[in-house]
């Protein structure tokens, strides 16, 4: 099975090599769009540079979404200026166990754009300086721009008009609540896309910050035969299709739109209440 995770102290030695792999650190903060880069700025794995959500990883929001998926010509210009190649590693990395925004990262380039070996720091930078890693400041300068063209997987992804039709199981990463409707602290409407289980992506995560054995979560994780992962705004949906990648399992597709895009079609059906785990 590839990959998926890297631990702190496997990517201390990598770094030290030759062919180290290349890292990002892809801290974010919802409603704040500088938020990561300030971050970043403050202190970062030597030698990585700054992935933004906002800014490389998603579109303008609009009709699709808070977090539109960019397209593929952008984002694989944004991986050319950052000099991302497939014969590199990468590795990306948050502070929130891969929720914002390193699993975002890591499915546009593995899965979407077909990156060979794209892995996240379990535990992120807390594991990082726990393993008593160092951080820098300041700026890092750009590699040189590489000339990758990726093969983009448009069949990895789901517009909403599928969603709408399908059969697949919805998996909502959203918290229980939001799933149920009780609370809406960003989107206009509350609730969930109807036939949908929640699978909160804190789940993913053990006490510590880093991703549950892969035994726990081929239990945990809802079952069917094709599933779609969504939530709030095509983000925490990559840490649920994540974690299929940890345990094995078939990964699902990723509706990037998420309830950001659905809520905005009032013919499009919703539903409160119930809690909807699998």
């Amino acid at each position: 099975m590839k990959q998926v995770l890297i631990a702190a102290t496997e990517l201390a030695q990598a770094l030290e090599k030759d062919g180290a792999p290349q890292v990002f650190d892809c801290r974010a903060r919802l409603g704040d769009l500088d938020a990561g880069r300030r971050l970043w700025e403050a202190g970062h794995v030597p030698g990585s540079l700054h992935l933004d959500l906002d800014r490389d990883l998603a579109a303008e929001p609009g009709a699709g979404g808070r977090h539109p998926l960019p397209s593929a010509d952008d984002f694989a210009a944004t991986l050319r200026r950052l000099g991302v190649t497939p014969q590199r590693p990468v590795v990306v990395l948050d502070d929130m166990g891969g929720q914002l925004a390193a699993a975002r990262a890591w499915w546009m380039l593995a899965i979407w754009a077909g990156h060979p070996d794209v892995r996240v720091l379990d535990g992120g930078l807390k594991a990082w300086q726990e393993a008593g890693g160092e951080l820098v400041l300041g700026q890092e300068p750009l590699p040189e721009p590489s000339q990758w063209q990726p093969a983009f997987d448009d069949g990895a992804r789901i517009a909403a008009d599928e969603v709408f039709s399908g059969r697949e199981l919805k998996v909502d990463a959203r918290s229980e609540e939001r799933f149920r409707g009780e609370a809406e602290p960003i989107d206009p409407v509350a609730g969930h896309i109807p036939g949908a289980v929640c699978r909160p992506s804190a789940t993913n995560l053990a006490d510590t910050g880093r991703f549950k054995a892969p035994e726990a979560l081929e239990a945990e994780l809802p079952r069917a035969e094709a599933i779609v992962a969504y939530c709030g705004s095509g983000v925490t949906a990559c840490h649920n299709i994540l974690a299929y990648a940890i345990a094995g399992r078939t990964l699902p597709r990723l509706y990037a739109g998420s309830w950001s895009e659905w809520v905005r079609d009032p013919s499009r059906p919703v539903a409160r209440s119930g809690r909807g785990n699998a």
